[in-house]
């Protein structure tokens, strides 16, 4: 008999729960709130069959469990409507870099204008390594060995 090719097919590993996390959803994944343009990463969870959707990065339009996807097909971003259950959305954690830079800038902004300064918080470039010089080689020149073809040609291989 051949294989089935029906809705959750071949999803034997897919939707299976990780190693010691099986068993009843964390209260916590049904009190988190999410506000309206929140970063939330969309991972099935395998316990709650009902309400699962694709498996990406996401950003919340509503508070409910809407949420628009984003594909990039060609040079364009698309935007795709998903409804998904708050089983299956966790906080996205893509922007958490940019956060914690945004509060130590402010915090370096503030106490420079404290100290009656003016900063630039802007990210620069590391630039080139500095150069140096060798000291203390000696310089060897090397000069390739001439090539006879007719004592070749005598000895054979």
């Amino acid at each position: 008999m051949p294989a089935g090719h029906g809705l959750r097919s071949r999803t034997r590993d897919l939707f299976a729960r990780p190693f010691r996390n099986k068993g009843y959803i964390p209260l916590t994944t049904y009190l988190r709130t999410y506000r309206i343009s929140d970063y939330v990463d969309i991972k099935v969870n395998g316990a709650m069959h009902k309400g699962q959707a694709l498996v990406g990065k996401q950003y919340m339009e509503e508070s409910t469990v809407n949420a628009y996807v984003l594909f990039r097909v060609g040079n364009r971003i698309i935007r795709k409507r998903v409804h998904v259950r708050v089983e299956h959305v966790q906080p996205s954690r893509c922007n958490e870099e940019f956060r914690q830079r945004k509060l130590t800038n402010d915090k370096l902004k503030a106490e420079a204008k404290a100290r009656g300064e003016v900063i630039s918080t802007k990210r620069q470039l590391q630039g080139p390594k500095p150069g140096f010089m060798v000291e203390g080689a000696t310089l060897e020149t090397v000069t390739p060995i001439p090539h006879d073809v007719v004592n070749d040609l005598k000895g054979g291989y």
